[in-house]
Order: C-alpha cells, then structure tokens, then sequence
C-alpha cells in the first residue's frame, strides 16, 4: 500500500505485564490493539466518534506482520500512516517499534470503512475529514 511519507499520528502505549503470553512476550493478540488504539486516539483527535452512531467509523480488514518479539516491560511507540481514501474507505499502515529504538518490531494495515450506524451500509468519508486529508497531503 502506498502511504504518506510521514505519519500522520504517533502515540506511546505502556506495555503491560498482563500483555504477555505462555512464551514470555507480548502475545501477537495485543499488537492489533496497538494498532487499534493509535487508529482511534486519530480519529477521535480528527473530531470523529468512535461509537456505533450516526456515520461511524468500522475496521473490515486488518493484518499485521511480525517481525521481531516485544519483551515487557516497555513502551511501544504506534506510527500511523495513511494511503489514498476512496468514496467510503481509508487505507492504514502502521509501524510498531519499542519507544527510544528505530527497530521495526511489526508491521500492519487496516481498511478503514465509514458506514451508516442505521442501515449498515457504507458512506462516504465525512466532508471535513476528506478536506483534511487533502492539504496534509493524502491524495483523493
């Protein structure tokens, strides 16, 4: 996926020690919910609301490659990138490293899709949103 050159969004999540599996790192589970918290702090931080009202905001793709384990404790740092948005979607890149480090522990993507809470059906981006986009640089 093409994205923007720079993110558009970096957060920092605490790993906790709760996040950890059998094998004694942060289970692969958990790297989608950093993906997924970076994803909403933008959102809520672009104006939109992460509820089920109104147009709203739904994930109906995500993937995420592993490739270096993340041991606790530590702060994982969220980089988030954008691609080109279409009538109703958003394509999302994500970096995931360990705050202070450029090594890159994952990568992901997630198809963000805007849809109408009451019919189910998509719709198009917000206006004001697609507006932004446009003079930070996302194409379309």
């Amino acid at each position: 996926m093409q994205t923007t050159d720079k993110p558009v969004f970096t957060t920092l999540i605490p790993m906790r020690w709760g996040d950890m599996d059998a094998y004694g790192h942060i289970n692969n589970t958990v790297f989608f919910r950093y993906m997924e918290q970076a994803r909403c702090e933008w959102l809520e931080r672009e104006g939109i609301v992460v509820a089920k009202q109104g147009i709203a905001p739904v994930i109906i793709n995500a993937s995420c490659t592993f490739l270096a384990q993340l041991n606790y404790p530590g702060t994982v740092e969220v980089r988030m990138f954008l691609g080109e948005p279409g009538r109703s979607s958003l394509p999302s890149h994500y970096e995931i490293r360990v705050q202070g480090e450029e090594k890159l522990y994952a990568t992901g993507d997630a198809k963000i899709v805007w849809m109408d809470a009451e019919t189910g059906k998509s719709a198009p981006i917000p206006d004001p949103l697609r507006a932004k986009l446009l003079t930070s640089g996302v194409r379309g």
